[in-house]
């Protein structure tokens, strides 16, 4: 998985002091899209152009423990009916600030399930 260059300008601006959309519960989602585009630090959002959709946060998502983020979205019944290929973790519903983006087929879902998808992210140095 590959943080992307957006989201590291947005920690440089965090770090100099200037006011930043937080990843908190009431900002992040997590999107999934059926594109199987190679990531790219460049993108800034989901490679898929159609089939793609973020949801928000669960309930006390996402947490934080040291250097550990998690974040954890649920996709109900109707919900990105489609070969889930990529995902990315955002600050806002659209547009905001694409954290990392994953190429990985996780399966295809349908309108008979309900799907959670947990990401986890340690940041290190």
């Amino acid at each position: 998985m590959g943080l992307t260059n957006a989201f590291r300008d947005l920690v440089v601006s965090a770090v100099y002091g200037n006011s930043i959309t937080p990843y908190n519960n009431a900002n992040s989602y997590i999107g999934v899209g059926d594109s199987s585009t190679a990531f790219a630090a460049t993108q800034t959002d989901l490679q898929a152009s159609t089939n793609k959709l973020r949801k928000a946060m669960d309930t006390s998502y996402p947490t934080i423990s040291q250097n550990v983020l998690t974040f954890r979205s649920t996709f109900g019944t109707g919900d990105a009916n489609w070969a889930w290929n990529e995902w990315g973790v955002f600050n806002a519903s659209s547009g905001g600030t694409m954290l990392n983006r994953k190429v990985e087929s996780l399966g295809t879902k349908t309108s008979a399930q309900s799907w959670q998808i947990t990401v986890t992210i340690t940041l290190s140095v």
